[in-house]
C-alpha cells in the first residue's frame, strides 16, 4: 500500500532510567508568585469520574517529583466509547493510539493505509485505524486515520496530539490532579499567573523565545517528552561561550522505539521570559526529530516533563497564543 507521511512530532519519548535518575537530582524551579484562591481555578470534576485506574497514581495530572517525572493524561472518548487515556503531546502533530485500544475498539488494522511516523529518535511505518469520532471536553475530531503506535509508557493508551486545538484551551492543574479542554474565551491570565507569548511552528508546535545562559534560543514546550533535550548547535554554542562540562552518556527512547545516544550535561540557568529554571539537566544529542523539523542550525531546546510537571498550573491559550502558568507551592 502507499504509505502517507504523518509527522507525530516529538510524541512520546522516555529518557533510560539511569539518566532519569540523574535530571531528578539536579532540577529545581526558583520562581515567584502571588497566591490564587481554588474558586478561580473553574473545574468540571464530574465529567472526569468515569476513568478507573487501579494503580496508585494520579488519573489526570501527575507532577514531576524527585524520583519522578510527571504526566499528563487526558481522557478520551474514541467513536463513543472510553474514556481512554491518552498522553496529552504538544510536540505531536496526529493523536494516535495502541493496539491494544484498536483491538477494544473492534478497528482492523488492515483496512486503512500504513503512515510513516517521525518521532524525536526516528521513523518506522506504522498501521492506522479509522476512527469516526475522538472526543475530550469541547474537542472533538470528526472521521480521522490513527496511526497504531508501537508502544506508549506510563499506563498510557495512546497520544493526543494537537489536531482541532488551534481555538481551544488547555488548564492543566498538577496539584489537584486536573485537566480541562475548553474553547478558548480569550480570557486574560487570572491573578497570581505568569503569561508566556508564544508562536505556533509547523502548525502547532509551541515555540517560545527563551535564553540559556547568554544563547538565544527557541524552546518548544513538549508536554509528550520525559526529557528536556537540546540540540548540537545549543550544545556548541553553551560550549563555546559558557563551557559546558562533559556530562555524562545518556540514552533516548522515541515512540518509534529506535534510541539516540546523547549526553546528560549540567545547563546554565534557562529563562523564559520572567520564568528562570535554574540547576537544570539537558541531554544534548543530534536527535532525528531536530533534522525533520529542520531545526539543526539555531539553538532549540525541547522542554519536556522533568521541567513543566514542576508547575502548579499550566494554561495553554491557542487562540491567545499564550502559555498561562503559576508557580509549585504559590496557592
Amino acid at each position: 500500500m502507499r504509505q502517507h507521511s504523518a509527522p507525530l512530532g516529538s510524541s512520546v519519548q522516555s529518557r533510560h532510567v539511569h539518566g532519569a535518575s540523574l535530571a531528578f537530582a539536579a532540577l529545581a524551579a526558583i520562581l515567584t508568585s502571588t497566591p490564587i484562591g481554588a474558586s478561580q481555578l473553574g473545574t468540571n470534576a464530574d465529567d472526569l469520574q468515569e476513568i478507573v485506574v487501579t494503580a496508585r497514581e494520579p488519573r489526570f495530572v501527575a507532577p514531576t517529583l524527585r524520583d519522578r517525572i510527571g504526566r499528563i493524561w487526558a481522557p478520551v472518548y474514541i467513536n463513543g466509547q472510553g474514556p481512554f487515556r491518552l498522553v496529552l503531546d504538544t510536540g505531536a502533530s496526529h493523536s494516535g493510539v495502541t493496539q491494544a485500544v484498536a483491538m477494544s475498539l473492534g478497528l482492523a488494522t488492515d483496512r486503512s493505509p500504513p503512515v510513516l511516523m517521525h518521532g524525536v529518535t526516528g521513523s518506522s511505518n506504522v498501521p492506522t485505524v479509522h476512527v469516526d469520532s475522538l472526543v475530550v471536553g469541547d474537542l472533538g475530531v470528526d472521521a480521522e486515520l490513527l496511526p497504531v503506535l508501537p508502544d506508549a509508557f506510563g499506563g498510557a493508551q495512546g497520544i493526543l496530539g494537537t489536531e482541532g486545538l488551534a481555538n481551544k484551551r488547555i488548564f492543566i492543574d498538577f496539584h489537584h490532579d486536573r485537566i480541562l479542554i475548553t474553547y478558548s474565551r480569550g480570557e486574560r491570565a487570572a491573578r497570581g499567573f505568569m503569561t508566556l507569548p508564544f508562536r505556533s511552528v509547523h502548525g502547532a508546535l509551541i515555540v517560545i523565545d527563551a535564553m540559556i545562559g547568554s544563547i538565544p534560543t527557541k524552546a518548544i514546550i513538549d508536554t509528550g517528552g520525559q526529557a528536556t533535550i537540546g540540540n548540537l548547535a545549543l550544545q556548541n554554542a553553551l560550549t563555546r561561550f559558557h563551557g559546558l562540562p562533559a556530562g555524562s552518556q545518556d540514552e533516548i527512547e522515541g515512540v518509534s522505539l529506535d534510541v539516540q545516544s546523547g549526553m546528560l550535561k549540567p545547563a546554565p540557568a534557562i529563562a523564559l521570559g520572567t520564568v528562570q529554571i535554574q540547576h537544570s539537566s539537558v541531554t544534548f544529542g543530534d536527535m532525528s526529530i531536530f533534522e525533520q523539523w529542520q531545526m539543526t542550525k539555531q539553538p532549540v531546546l525541547l522542554i519536556g516533563m522533568d521541567v513543566l510537571g514542576l508547575l502548579d498550573v499550566l494554561v495553554i491559550d491557542y487562540r491567545r497564543h499564550e502559555l498561562q502558568i503559576r508557580l509549585a507551592g504559590h496557592g
